[in-house]
């Protein structure tokens, strides 16, 4: 495949951002409504992807507007860190694209004291009986204390930088022992996951899959898939377990033998007929970050360029289908789905949608992401 359109979707993408830094400023967004970013606010689990464009855009153009905006929106995040009650498991997608990739970039000491503070926050989350990281809170889900996400996975690298930061081989023990449970509780042998798994709080048994945001418990949730083939490549890289990396080959192969031509998947790869009606971008464009960091792993040979080859696919069909560069539209990729079954969001673009893209353009140019 001819690779000349990455420079340009690159330099068109951080054109965007450049124009960003002002147009969207200090709001924390989730999805854009008539062509403008809300503002979610910091509680929010989506908090640290603006923020997060911010630091790989820094990173890539040296701009220092957008580092100091960057800097500002991480200290409206305290509140939150510090106000504890409303934490819940999604504290790595607010503080690892934020104050660790801040303390990554200038050794800034309270940046990573907030690193710090939010990974004890989820390795307390952790149920030891049932060896997961409970999800959500009752505030947001009723009666979840024994529930566990496969969206968990993408959290845990924030579990490994603190022990690699801190030399405490916890927090890293809770990364391996929820990516165990995970391993032996929600993958299938297909090699697709469900959103959510009840636990017996308890006692730590397995109760069933709940379909969370997939179309039911046995579905099989795009974004799901994608947080799945992503998170285990983390792991492999994390720790050299190969099981992490054969789980990481099987979601991808799930993910990539089920998507249409375009290369962005229905909302749910088993969603009946009537129900198929939306895309999600999103997971089109984690699946491709996720998909590049595999390849990136692994020794030269057919495995590391088949990798490679099928994300870059989806990042040209995202490119070619899905991106807006009119001037209209704050975001850079149309098309995402939320939350399907609650009728929340659908064919909006999503915050998460442009920070993976832009990651995984980056990836191909040499540098690292922040996940």
């Amino acid at each position: 495949m001819d690779e000349r359109w990455i420079d340009e979707a690159l330099e068109k993408t951080l054109d965007k951002i450049r124009t960003n830094v002002d147009a969207v400023g200090f709001r924390y967004p989730h999805v854009s409504l008539g062509g403008r970013y809300n503002d979610q606010g910091p509680e929010f689990w989506t908090s640290g992807f603006w923020p997060g464009i911010l630091w790989l855009y820094h990173t890539a153009t040296g701009d220092d507007a957008a580092k100091m905006l960057a800097i500002r929106l991480e200290e409206g995040m305290d509140r939150v860190l510090d106000g504890f009650v409303t934490i819940h498991h999604d504290v790595g997608f607010m503080w690892l694209p934020t104050s660790v990739a801040h303390y990554l970039s200038d050794g800034d000491g309270t940046a990573r004291v907030r690193g710090l503070k939010a990974a004890s926050h989820l390795a307390g989350r952790f149920n030891p009986a049932g060896r997961f990281i409970r999800a959500w809170n009752d505030k947001v889900q009723a009666n979840s204390q024994g529930w566990a996400i496969i969206d968990c996975m993408m959290n845990l690298p924030l579990l490994y930088w603190a022990s690699r930061e801190t030399g405490d081989p916890r927090f890293r023990h809770v990364a391996t022992a929820h990516s165990d449970t995970v391993l032996s509780s929600f993958r299938r042998g297909d090699g697709s996951f469900p959103h959510i798994v009840s636990f017996d709080p308890e006692t730590g048994v397995k109760i069933c899959n709940i379909g969370g945001q997939g179309y039911g418990p046995n579905s099989a949730w795009a974004r799901g898939q994608a947080w799945a083939l992503y998170g285990f490549a983390i792991g492999y890289r994390e720790t050299g377990d190969v099981r992490y990396l054969e789980a990481s080959k099987d979601a991808s192969h799930f993910f990539i033998s089920h998507l249409p031509e375009r290369k962005v998947p229905v909302w749910d790869f088993r969603a009946p007929e009537g129900k198929r009606d939306a895309e999600d971008s999103s997971a089109a464009a984690c699946a491709a970050s996720g998909l590049i960091e595999l390849s990136r792993l692994l020794p030269d040979g057919p495995d590391k360029e088949f990798y490679r080859s099928q994300g870059v696919a989806i990042l040209k069909g995202l490119y070619d289908y899905y991106a807006d560069w009119s001037g209209d539209q704050q975001a850079v990729i149309l098309h995402g789905t939320v939350h399907y079954p609650a009728g929340r969001n659908i064919d909006v673009p999503i915050i998460y949608a442009d920070y993976f893209f832009l990651e995984a353009l980056l990836k191909l140019k040499g540098m690292k992401g922040l996940f």
